[in-house]
């Protein structure tokens, strides 16, 4: 039997779930679901000045919205800093790291000598190999020995075999002077402690693999899986920023997009199962594998994201489309529909859900049987309800009246009347979705009149005739 997959999200709290690394968290999700593993959350709250509990509760609604549920508890790095520390004294103990007494203004000095002379930076420690005798009492960190020949091979499931000369890794720091760990150690030790079983990160910590391997090594542990994926661009190329807009998980709930049509668009971007664009979260879990990430980085793409969105709109459900469309609702602050507006949101859902690519447009599309009477049409639906008498519609009444009311009948009852009145009944459309909806781009008249009933379709057609 083979080990359980457990992978891990590990955002630093200080600010909102951006897209990359909510796309981060779907990989890491979709790969352990779909492998009966387990999938941890992290949070790398070290940095006590920037960390926030409201960035905190930003990234835990993020998640939340996009439906990535986690296994057990919250880790709280910061709260864990006694572990990592004990993990430096191992390693001191073990002699696979020292007491390094070198004050900042030296390492400087050789740093700017080096500099001026062009030889390398990288500082190589007098007290590497001191015997402890010398040692003064003074302030100092704690270094781990790095390797000083051959090359460490970051195995990698995305990028490859990528190699590293270790004469060009430094004695990294793992304890500050005042003792408290720094994010390379915690992170591995947290890793290790957690049972991870495969990294999978922006390439932009390729780099920190190599020195994280230094420790996990020295500590006779078992190395992930590295799986570090391509960061996002922009549409002109560049790495994704504030200047293209939108960049908060929790933004995109505010502008409309359904979770199911963001977490199809978000695995599509920088991996890709055969040609296929559209796909169900089933699907995603079972197809989601680390061979089918791309080496590139990847393009946003509003437009192919509203594409994705409006065909989840499609075929969603509608009870939880009305749902998600209420919490949208809350996200955006936006007034809260009355129980009597939520239900007929429901009934209209299966003429609005088509064509519906956000939010927003469902609900501009369902205005008709949201608003109440009296029906204020705007100009364009003014006009269409001038260009017929008040008698036509007050004429049309009784035919309504004595359908029964079904598509069939309605449609039937409608064109008869058009034929009766010698003109056809498009004709009598753009009067009746004014009177109706108070507006020209409405669901067809026969869906309006079934949502709103008899009694309430009669009511506004009522209304209309009065009006004019």
């Amino acid at each position: 039997m083979t080990d359980q997959v457990v992978t891990r999200f590990a955002p630093s709290p200080t600010g909102y779930l951006h897209i990359g690394g909510a796309r981060t968290a779907l990989f890491n999700w979709l790969y352990a679901r779909g492998r009966g593993g387990k999938f941890l959350l992290r949070i790398e709250d070290t940095d006590r000045v920037r960390s926030t509990p409201a960035a905190t509760a930003a990234i835990l609604q993020g998640l939340g919205w996009l439906g990535l549920d986690h296994d057990g508890e919250v880790i709280s790095q910061f709260e864990r800093a006694p572990r990592h520390a004990e993990v430096a004294h191992e390693l001191l103990a073990a002699g696979k790291a020292y007491k390094c007494f070198s004050t900042q203004e030296e390492i400087e000095t050789f740093r700017e000598a080096a500099r001026a002379e062009g030889r390398s930076t990288l500082y190589r420690s007098p007290w590497r190999d001191a015997d402890p005798a010398t040692h003064p009492d003074a302030p100092h960190v704690i270094r781990i020995k790095a390797p000083l020949e051959g090359t460490t091979v970051i195995r990698d499931r995305v990028q490859g075999d990528v190699s590293i000369r270790n004469d060009q890794l430094d004695d990294m720091v793992l304890l500050r002077s005042d003792g408290t760990p720094v994010y390379m150690l915690a992170v591995v030790v947290d890793d290790h402690d957690m049972g991870v079983t495969h990294v999978i990160r922006g390439d932009d910590h390729l780099n920190n693999a190599a020195r994280q391997m230094m420790i996990y090594e020295a500590m006779g542990w078992t190395v992930p899986v590295w799986a570090h994926i391509p960061l996002i661009h922009g549409p002109d190329g560049k790495k994704l920023s504030k200047r293209h807009g939108a960049l908060g998980a929790q933004e995109y709930q505010a502008m409309g997009y359904p979770a199911a049509g963001m977490r199809n668009y978000l695995a599509r971007l920088g991996w890709s199962h055969g040609d296929d664009e559209f796909f169900t979260d089933e699907q995603a879990r079972e197809w989601f594998d680390l061979d089918g990430i791309g080496k590139s980085p990847a393009r946003f793409d509003l437009k192919k994201l509203e594409n994705l969105c409006g065909q989840h709109i499609a075929v969603s459900d509608d009870a939880a489309l009305r749902h998600e469309i209420e919490e949208y609702m809350v996200a955006a602050k936006l007034p809260p529909l009355t129980p009597a507006q939520s239900d007929a949101l429901e009934r209209a859902m299966y003429c609005l859900k088509d064509r519906a690519r956000t939010f927003p447009e469902l609900l501009e599309k369902a205005e008709f049987a949201l608003t109440s009477r009296p029906i204020v049409p705007d100009e364009k639906a003014a006009a269409a309800l001038a260009s017929v008498s008040d008698g036509i519609l007050n004429e049309l009444t009784p035919h309504l009246q004595n359908a029964s009311w079904t598509r069939d009948s309605l449609e039937e009852a409608l064109n008869a009347f058009a034929e009766a009145k010698e003109t056809k009944f498009g004709k009598l459309a753009g009067p009746l979705r004014a009177a109706l909806a108070g507006r020209s781009v409405t669901p067809s008249v026969f869906d309006m009149m079934l949502v709103l009933g008899r009694d309430e379709t009669l009511a506004r057609i009522q209304d209309a005739a009065d009006a004019a």
